[in-house]
């Protein structure tokens, strides 16, 4: 897939994309950085989005299935080959220096970043699955996952 083709198949889906997680056309220009008359243009498909709305979208997005399943995979891992020529993914090894281990359950961790101030769960295999800067928010996430776990 090229630029182009990228950018076309993310016009087609911008409404389903938006609709998935229960945004209205305000809040999802908001998050965008659009103006609502643009968004709306993008979602009629009167004009092409550019290239930082595509990668906006797709990163603030990440986790979309209609995204997931139009690109078969993470479509910022997509648009980074696209653009780059390759991928590269992030050494979470590397970062524990500005995090902070609150608590571990069921192969779970709760943790804080003392720089930015945001919470995160990582999963057994030392992945994100879930980040806010609400601490209930996150605690409720993290209760929720490891509630499932044999203990």
């Amino acid at each position: 897939m090229d630029k182009q083709a990228f950018i076309e198949t993310l016009q087609s889906k911008f409404k389903m994309v938006r609709t998935e997680a229960g945004y209205t056309q305000d809040s999802m220009s908001h998050t965008i950085g659009l103006s609502k008359k643009t968004l709306v243009q993008i979602e009629k498909e009167r004009i092409l989005p550019n290239w930082t709305t595509c990668i906006s979208l797709c990163a603030l997005f990440r986790n979309s299935e209609v995204l997931t399943n139009t690109f078969s995979g993470d479509p910022l891992e997509l648009a980074q080959v696209i653009s780059r020529g390759h991928c590269v993914y992030p050494l979470y090894d590397s970062e524990k220096v500005y995090w902070e281990t609150l608590e571990t359950r069921s192969g779970y961790e709760l943790q804080f970043n003392k720089g930015n101030k945001i919470y995160r769960v990582l999963n057994d295999e030392n992945q994100p699955v879930h980040a806010s800067y609400i601490e209930r928010e996150i605690r409720t996430f993290f209760n929720k996952q490891t509630d499932l776990q044999p203990v």
